[in-house]
């Protein structure tokens, strides 16, 4: 029981260190184009790609992109 705990969190860690990555690496991106979307790294951000992976990171930008319409 105890390793399905500690799966869990490092399966959540994982996802979040990528979904970190992947917005600094997109803010990057879209900061050369001269878009100005970003998200900000935060502990809102973090825990959604942590619990998410990559779609949490899509969502975040969904958002952003729902807001400027």
């Amino acid at each position: 029981m105890e390793k399905e705990h500690s799966g869990f969190i490092i399966n959540f860690i994982i996802r979040a260190v990528i979904g970190i990555g992947l917005i600094f690496f997109i803010n990057e991106y879209l900061s050369y184009r001269q878009i100005e979307i970003a998200v900000g790294i935060n502990p809102v951000s973090v825990l959604l790609s942590g619990f998410l992976g990559a779609p949490g990171v899509a969502l975040l930008y969904g958002i952003l992109v729902y807001q400027i319409l």
